[in-house]
């Protein structure tokens, strides 16, 4: 006579769960490992930010725009714009080691672009980064994931850290302030 023994709706959904859970995993595993390093001498122009380029009728910025002319359209852009979601905590910035690698959405890791790293905004999300002590702010657009230390909330470009006077520290308190959601993405207000 065989035993047999009964499957309880807790650990069939456990089995349906790592049933699924397995091919996306691997999946994910292997695209994240087929990043190569740049070519030699490769030059990887910014991305445009969202909501802007020739599809909304204006010209491509040329090849080699600075910092400081994306931050100077960027502030007069959002300079009244109220904030959607505001965050603190510590920002450090990417090592110039990274230029030219690819970021979590596509795109090449530009050191003279305005770009930062964040946790869980959507990519092409614009934030003013505000250091805490000096006041000195920067626009950023949001092109990968990280930091992923305790207590940090952004990672930012060299670019970006230049603007905040924050290259020698390598790390500064700062208060963050969404204000434009990219990719489409809505804000959930708490009730």
């Amino acid at each position: 006579m065989a035993l047999r023994h009964r499957v309880g709706p807790a650990r069939l959904s456990l089995a349906v769960f790592l049933s699924l859970a397995a091919p996306v995993s691997l999946v994910t595993l292997v695209a994240s490992s087929c990043a190569r390093p740049p070519e030699e001498g490769a030059h990887y122009p910014a991305a445009p930010a969202p909501g802007t380029g020739p599809a909304y009728g204006e010209a491509p910025p040329a090849a080699g725009i600075s910092g400081r002319e994306a931050a100077s359209a960027w502030a007069k852009r959002y300079a009244n714009a109220r904030p959607l979601v505001q965050f603190s905590g510590v920002a450090s910035y990417y090592s110039d080691k990274l230029a030219g690698r690819k970021t979590a959405n596509g795109e090449r890791y530009d050191p003279r672009a305005l770009t930062a790293a964040h946790r869980s905004l959507p990519f092409g999300t614009i934030v003013r980064v505000i250091r805490e002590d000096t006041r000195r702010a920067v626009y950023v657009r949001i092109n990968d994931r990280g930091p992923y230390r305790k207590g940090r909330v952004i990672d930012l470009s060299r670019a970006a850290a230049e603007e905040l006077a924050m290259i020698r520290s390598g790390l500064a308190k700062v208060r963050a302030e969404v204000v434009e959601l990219g990719n489409g993405a809505k804000v959930r207000r708490r009730r």
